[in-house]
């Protein structure tokens, strides 16, 4: 096979408040909305093939089990910029010598857990 199976990346998140889920990503997060689906799924650009969907046409989890990671060049600079919006993190960025990444953590709609990082691994092939 010459062509990828995949082309692009969608991952779902769900919410009883979707105006208050979107304006979360996009005001603290600063995601672009590129597609409504009749007021039930709202998603946001991430990066170039890759999309986060908020939607109400499910209940959230009372415990989500994933973790939704935002892989950025310059961690501490992302850091500020959404603390300065508002995001309240769970602490400063650090090194896991563990996972060989630099990262932190915050909490977003419904309890729902993401992390800001960066890979330190180098057999990670970063695709930039």
């Amino acid at each position: 096979m010459d062509q990828p199976l995949f082309n692009q990346q969608v991952t779902f998140i769900y919410t009883t408040d979707l105006a208050a889920g979107s304006a979360f990503l996009a005001e603290k997060l600063g995601l672009e909305l590129v597609l409504n689906q009749n007021d039930t799924c709202h998603i946001y650009k991430v990066a170039e093939t890759s999309f986060l969907g908020i939607c109400i046409n499910r209940a959230p989890p009372e415990n989500p089990g994933v973790t939704y990671s935002f892989v950025s060049s310059d961690v501490d600079a992302a850091y500020e910029i959404l603390r300065a919006r508002g995001v309240e993190f769970e602490a400063p960025p650090a090194y896991s010598e563990r996972f060989k990444v630099y990262s932190a953590f915050f909490r977003g709609p419904e309890n729902y857990r993401f992390e800001l990082q960066a890979f330190r691994d180098p057999a990670w092939k970063s695709p930039t």
